[in-house]
């Protein structure tokens, strides 16, 4: 049975893109008026084309993004993302300046006993990331609900440039993640929840990042710069992806991670596998 499209019913007479694209924008004109819309806050470039052009120019400021560490091991892997996150967004703010020294602080929050078992942020990674040891402030909370409190209370600040807050529950409200939504857009602040593992649960975030380790290419010197793998799940503003990507920590940018792996070599005392056929 053939169904004809009917002009009169126009996303039966529009294709599958145009209708996702006039869909998107029925949803961004909602969020606008709620005081949840992306489209009017900065943007933060990560410096690669191919993720900027996703999330729509770059990450949106003034918004919440959440950054889940693919499993707990890898806690640190997306903590670093997330400082180098919040040194470019600080960098911007400054017109590209590589003073470090100046400009809002970034806050850190965190929970006691994910302090205890993953750590605090080290100042020599801090330095490699662009910022400033003193320039980052450190709040512990015996909660996550103290947590996100604390969050929602550093975005409003106008001496707050980044919000970073590490919480290891599960299931947060959706209400607390608006709530945080809504003091970023308050304060033009970057709002940045940090989780131990990955969380599908419905959040009023503009992204959902999971970020894992990946090996890090081979260099004259030893080890190259750190490289990770980054997954966008959910994008209010595109579309969604994976890149493997790494950090200069001189330039203090991401790129991609394009360089070749080293293969090993066949064993010299097997044959071929198709000799031995």
């Amino acid at each position: 049975m053939a169904f004809a499209a009917r002009p009169d019913v126009p996303f039966l007479s529009e294709g599958p893109a145009a209708l996702i694209d006039r869909l998107r924008q029925k949803l961004r004109a909602v969020e606008a008026a709620t005081g949840l819309g992306v489209d009017c806050a900065g943007a933060v470039a990560l410096g690669i084309p191919p993720i900027d052009a996703a999330l729509g120019g770059g990450l949106a400021t003034g918004a919440l993004h959440e950054i889940a560490a693919a499993r707990e091991t890898e806690t640190a892997t997306a903590s670093g993302f997330a400082l180098a996150l919040a040194a470019r967004s600080r960098r911007e703010a400054r017109g590209g300046s590589q003073d470090a020294g100046t400009g809002a602080a970034i806050v850190w929050i965190a929970e006691d006993l994910s302090l205890a078992e993953n750590g605090a942020p080290y100042g020599p990674g801090l330095d490699e990331a662009g910022i400033a040891p003193e320039r980052l402030i450190t709040v512990t909370a015996a909660r996550a609900r103290e947590v996100l409190w604390a969050m929602e209370e550093a975005l409003r600040c106008r001496a707050v440039g980044a919000v970073i807050g590490e919480i290891r529950a599960r299931g947060v409200d959706v209400v607390a993640t608006r709530r945080l939504s809504l003091a970023a857009a308050a304060g033009n602040t970057l709002a940045l929840l940090l989780r131990t593992a990955p969380d599908e649960e419905p959040s009023a975030a503009a992204t959902r990042w999971i970020v894992g380790a990946a090996p890090a290419a081979p260099s004259p010197h030893g080890v190259g710069p750190p490289r990770l793998a980054a997954r966008l799940v959910r994008n209010r503003r595109g579309h969604l992806g994976a890149w493997s990507v790494e950090w200069n920590s001189v330039e203090q940018r991401f790129s991609l991670a394009t360089h070749s792996e080293p293969l090993a070599r066949p064993a010299s005392d097997r044959p071929h596998p198709a000799a031995a056929a």
